[in-house]
């Protein structure tokens, strides 16, 4: 779950910076309101996963597969936002911090399906 979260926040910090050779370990600590040894440590974890990249204190980086996983959970999250604000009126702000709870709660398999159901209603979560 929490390695998710570091996850889309590199995928957040690059996507947002235009740059997706790789973030600042500080930008991603600012995004989650973490220390930077918590993001170090993440960053460890992800790169024993294959999900991440880093030269000695160099920006981190996502591998392809990295790249994949994280911008899916992304898409998941801004889906889960989407609908509770459009569909159920919640305050984006709530919106927000619960689509992050949702994201991780959910089966891959079923996030599937839930976008494809939004695609088939003709409301489109781009990747």
């Amino acid at each position: 779950m929490a390695n998710e979260d570091y996850l889309e926040a590199i995928y957040r910090v690059m996507e947002e910076a235009g740059d997706f050779s790789g973030a600042r370990s500080v930008d991603v600590a600012d995004r989650l309101g973490v220390s930077k040894a918590s993001v170090n440590k993440a960053v460890s974890t992800l790169k024993d996963a294959g999900y991440v990249a880093q030269n000695h204190y160099g920006r981190v980086r996502l591998t392809d597969a990295g790249r994949v996983y994280a911008s899916h959970v992304w898409r998941c999250h801004r889906m889960l936002r989407s609908f509770l604000e459009r569909d159920l009126g919640v305050d984006h702000e709530t919106a927000d911090a619960e689509a992050c709870l949702m994201e991780h709660a959910l089966s891959r398999d079923t996030q599937l399906k839930w976008l494809g159901y939004l695609e088939k209603q003709g409301i489109a979560i781009e990747d």
